[in-house]
């Protein structure tokens, strides 16, 4: 009887353990399946170990430093500025009329046209408003009607004052549109008025804007020459006048004029001052002088007492 219990109890054991070394090898190889080669397999669900550096093709991003820098929204580039272009030119010519017909000519043909002119018979000033695009064209134009003297061209940027004007104009006008709506659902008549006055003011504001923006866009599309054309002869006696005696007197008379005109600036600007202040100051130093005077003593001296008669 104890033989059977004692192989009962050992047949036991052997199962108990012959499921545990079974369990083992299962969670074994559910947690890390092997390979054929006998060696553990990557884990198919991962996920990918890039990292957030890196693009759609696995390879690693560029650096910071590398990377483009983006153009600020609103700032034109160079090749948009807004430039207003204005030009000044001198000619000399034996026949003024005829250099200012020329003109008038070269200007239509270009699409510009005059504006203010005053010819004489030796001397002309006239100017000329051509498109900006066609500047440096008719410049060269004009100034083979003649000699040359003095050539200038000047450009002013005011593509920011556009920018700044376009950016009010939107807004100006969402506001008006604001107002619009509101004055469509007013109702009582105060309300209304009150709407209308607004709705009137920006409406103001409004055209101001677009009447700027559009001087703004005048000036850009179009510029300005001013033409001075003076005879040869004039040109000729003007040089010879300021060489010689009679150009020294007449140089040094004008920087005498010149002088005596900023010290009768400088004395007309001194003037209030010393009205207003010379004045009481001169009668206190003269109060302070006379207060300060000592009085003479009344003292007799021997040569004014009576001289005493001769004793006999």
């Amino acid at each position: 009887m104890k033989k059977r219990l004692r192989w009962l109890a050992a047949a036991g054991i052997v199962l108990a353990l012959a499921g545990c070394s079974a369990n083992d090898s299962g969670g074994g190889s559910s947690e890390m399946p092997m390979s054929a080669d006998g060696k553990a397999a990557p884990n198919q669900g991962a996920p990918d170990q890039g990292g957030p550096n890196k693009d759609s093709t696995g390879s690693a991003a560029g650096k910071p430093g590398q990377e483009k820098a983006p153009v600020p929204a609103g700032q034109p580039g160079i090749t948009d500025r807004k430039l207003v272009r204005t030009a000044s030119l001198e000619l000399t010519s034996p026949n003024v009329a005829d250099t200012v017909s020329q003109v008038r000519v070269i200007t239509q043909g270009v699409g510009g046209y005059t504006g203010q002119e005053s010819t004489q018979e030796k001397r002309a000033t006239v100017n000329v408003v051509v498109p900006s695009e066609r500047l440096d064209g008719v410049l060269d134009q004009l100034g083979k009607l003649g000699k040359q003297t003095r050539r200038e061209v000047t450009a002013t940027d005011v593509t920011e004052q556009m920018v700044d004007v376009d950016s009010r104009l939107a807004t100006q006008k969402a506001s008006v549109e604001r107002i619009r709506a509101l004055l469509a659902k007013a109702t009582s008549v105060s309300e209304i008025a009150s709407v209308e006055s607004e709705l009137t003011s920006r409406e103001a504001e409004l055209e101001s804007l677009q009447k700027r923006r559009e001087s703004l866009a005048g000036s850009v599309a179009m510029s300005t020459i001013s033409l001075q054309v003076k005879a040869e002869a004039v040109v000729a006696a003007e040089e010879e006048s300021r060489s010689g005696f009679l150009g020294g007197l007449t140089g040094g008379w004008d920087a005498f004029l010149t002088f005596g005109g900023g010290l009768l600036t400088v004395i007309g600007a001194m003037a209030p001052f010393l009205l207003v202040f010379g004045i009481p100051a001169v009668a206190l130093v003269w109060w302070l002088r006379k207060r300060r005077r000592p009085l003479a003593p009344a003292t007799a001296t021997a040569s004014d007492l009576p001289s005493a008669p001769p004793l006999d």
